[in-house]
């Protein structure tokens, strides 16, 4: 029941229909469906500085028509035949469908185009494995026939990483490859398929003395945004990090075996805990994107569950420079990492204390006694994990530096409001892009030395489009610096403007002396960036592994990693 008092738009909330685009581009699960509240819809008004009347009608098509469209099969039948005799007649499809299903990701460009029915880079046919012996057989075929192939993992990629730019196969892994191959309590390891979601193995961890007579319960501690709708592979062929990860660490510190099924044949590594035989290969294939080989075992380290442990904070601070460093002050104090570390710059604080009512609240007054003003306060939050002891030390340590900075404690509410809709604010772009609001993200590596100066060269890019809203927060925090992550949001119709805006902030990004992904990976949208960033004599060391492992190019081409783009290419994609 809505709880709106003023006009309130026409947020779809209808049934999906099951083939059509909108379940495709849709986030998350076909039944859940999330509207801004009226806090928020009328904050988004205002700094747009329009009027209801923008919220009458939809300016965006609902995507609610069967998925339909004219690009033929060019796989000859005898290669499908040859898939079929290897993974069953009945997991390889080649309808409308199921090609276009793993045809996208998740960035705003891919759901753009699935609105308007703009559909390319599909492949051949979609292929659901069971095996891993399936899979290196299906890798072996198409190798020997150089047929390109593909791997769509839990879909929630925001870089084009899946798509199927010269066609071929597809391997879908959420059906079937998505099982536990060991479960090692003695080592605290874990051995995984490579299309297991996030939820399925957090769910069995948790619940490890059932499932697998263990003693306790375990976690793997890695929960990004996309958790409820992203793989495990998927985390580590994109260097993956979760929102507890300065404490957990990132899925790189996580990974302690890798198997892969490459052109070249399988490449397996050990799951020992250190080693010091020569340039580590695990770290060589994380982060590959597909373009070596195809993943499908990973061991992963596991740690004990202890919810009952978690102290949670939340404190104001009066700028976004002493938020910096008092954030800096925290890492660096030795006195233990925070598990969730959330610093918001100005616009982000202002827009979550106007959403959550905090400027309506006693609080509004306690922020001025306190010379705290907004659109200058920044909002810094999160929880400490661990032993009980360990995890309260920790929250002592963050008070005092707090304190020493000023900072206004405002309890664990503000920490708890946060904690449940973290995974399930990323539905609010489909409602919201109805009306033709965009709502996107970017992220970015940084030292504490250039924190204030990318964020300030970065946030002047965004905001040099009108009426843009660009709220920004820090997390995935180190000794040596963090992550700064981008939220913007725009009044957009048109695709090809959008890509373009995107580009002009991954230049900003570059031109800042910043690393251009913090998380996200690489796919194809941001892969004519790459060589600019790594350097040249350094990128050449990937196109030797490379042309090592697939030196033919079957594996993921068209321009991830931007491997196989030529100078008029990536200029083109640059915009």
């Amino acid at each position: 029941m809505s709880t709106y008092k003023g006009f309130e738009p026409k947020w779809f909330q209808g049934e999906i229909p099951a083939n059509s685009y909108r379940s495709v581009f849709k986030w998350g699960a076909p039944e859940k469906i999330k509207a801004p509240g009226e806090r928020m819809f009328r904050d988004v008004l205002r700094r747009f500085g329009i009027g209801d009347e923008t919220f009458h009608d939809y300016q965006q098509n609902l995507g609610l028509d069967e998925v339909k469209f004219d690009i033929p099969v060019l796989l000859a039948d005898e290669h499908i035949a040859a898939l079929k005799a290897i993974a069953g007649e009945e997991y390889v499809r080649s309808d409308d469908y199921a090609r276009f299903s793993v045809a996208y990701g998740k960035t705003m460009y891919d759901i753009m185009r699935a609105r308007n029915k703009v559909v390319e880079n599909v492949p051949d046919v979609v292929v659901y494995p069971d095996t891993r012996e399936q899979i290196e057989a299906i890798v072996a075929y198409a190798t020997l026939h150089k047929i390109p192939l593909y791997v769509y993992g839990g879909g929630s990629s925001v870089t084009r990483g899946v798509e199927c730019v010269r066609g071929g196969i597809s391997l879908d892994m959420r059906l079937r490859f998505n099982k536990v191959v060991k479960f090692n309590e003695e080592d605290q390891l874990i051995t995984v398929e490579s299309g297991i979601s996030g939820p399925k193995l957090e769910d069995l961890l948790n619940d490890a003395v059932k499932e697998f007579g263990a003693k306790r319960a375990y976690t793997l501690g890695h929960f990004p945004q996309s958790f409820e709708h992203s793989s495990v592979g998927g985390w580590v062929v994109t260097h993956g990090s979760g929102q507890n990860s300065t404490y957990y660490g990132c899925i790189q510190d996580m990974v302690l075996g890798q198997s892969y099924a490459t052109p070249k044949g399988v490449v397996t590594t050990d799951s020992h805990p250190r080693k010091a035989t020569g340039p580590d290969l695990d770290q060589i294939m994380m982060g590959s994107e597909g373009a070596f080989g195809v993943l499908t075992h990973v061991t992963l380290k596991i740690c004990r569950h202890m919810p009952e442990t978690v102290c949670r904070f939340s404190y104001m601070f009066k700028d976004w420079q002493t938020g910096i460093t008092a954030a800096r002050e925290i890492m660096q104090s030795e006195a233990g990492n925070p598990s969730v570390f959330r610093l918001s710059d100005p616009e982000e604080t202002s827009i979550m204390v106007n959403m959550y009512g905090v400027m309506e609240s006693p609080l509004r007054h306690l922020f001025s006694v306190k010379g705290m003003k907004e659109n200058e306060m920044c909002l810094f939050l999160g929880f400490t994990n661990g032993e009980k002891g360990y995890s309260k030390n920790t929250a002592k340590n963050v008070a005092r530096v707090a304190k020493r900075y000023g900072g206004l404690s405002l309890t664990g509410y503000v920490c708890k409001g946060w904690e449940h809709g973290r995974f399930s604010d990323p539905y609010l772009r489909d409602t919201l892009q109805d009306f033709g609001v965009l709502m996107d993200t970017m992220e970015c590596s940084v030292n504490w030395s250039d924190m204030a100066r990318v964020h300030a060269e970065v946030r002047k890019t965004v905001k040099a489009r009108p009426n843009t809203i660009c709220m920004t927060h820090m997390s995935h925090v180190y000794p040596q610096g963090g992550n700064l992550y981008w939220i913007f949001i725009i009044l957009e119709n048109d695709m090809e403007a959008f890509r373009a805006f995107h580009a002009s902030i991954l230049d900003a990004i570059q031109r800042s002396g910043a690393s251009m992904s913090h998380h996200h990976g690489i796919g194809k949208m941001f892969g004519p960036w790459l060589e600019g960033q790594l350097g040249r004599n350094e990128y050449a060391v990937i196109r030797a592994l490379k042309e090592y492992f697939d030196p033919d190019n079957i594996m993921n081409p068209g321009g991830t990693l931007g491997l196989d783009l030529d100078e008029g290419e990536k200029k083109f994609l640059k915009g």
